[in-house]
């Protein structure tokens, strides 16, 4: 039996290349004919490690609000921005980025000051600086839901995300 060696410049060659083809894998599928900032469908193929990130929270923003009031961790805008800066940070830890979601779940609390309506336009204005950029176009499948209350009295905003590490 003859044994064939594989140099290593072309073995470290051919595990680049399919480290890069691994990467481009799941495919986000776009809805037609919109420009709204989510995947219609994401596909993952099997074999790939999946990322379940708990639901994220805001943090406090304003330390002389009243705690537990919606001043406290501001509008939802602001909420957003804040729990999708600590997912980024969450998945950083883990050697992923925003990039590698591809599923979200969003809880919504009725704003007050929107006639106990969730505000998805800010949450829409907070989302977008994250999603659907020139730096990061990735889109995740996602649903956005409207819940009677969260766990501290001023949270508006939790997110949950599953990524795929590439």
């Amino acid at each position: 039996m003859t044994k064939m060696r594989i140099p290593a410049a072309a073995l470290a060659a051919a595990l680049l290349l399919a480290g890069n083809a691994t990467a481009e894998e799941v495919i986000r599928h776009k809805t037609p004919n919109s420009d709204f900032p989510i995947a219609r469908a994401v596909e993952v193929p099997a074999g790939k490690t999946t990322v379940y990130v708990s639901g994220a929270v805001p943090s406090v923003v304003d330390e002389k609000a009243d705690k537990g009031s919606i001043a406290a961790y501001g509008n939802t805008k602001t909420q957003t921005e804040s729990v999708l800066k600590s997912i980024d940070k969450t998945l950083a830890d883990l050697g992923l980025k925003m990039g590698d979601v591809v599923k979200m779940q969003v809880f919504l609390v009725g704003d007050p000051d929107k006639g106990v309506k969730m505000d998805f336009g800010g949450f829409m204005e907070g989302y977008t600086q994250f999603f659907g950029t020139k730096e990061q176009p990735n889109l995740p499948a996602r649903s956005v839901m409207q819940v009677a209350g969260l766990v501290a009295p001023g949270w508006l905003v939790e997110i949950e995300v599953t990524a795929v590490r590439p």
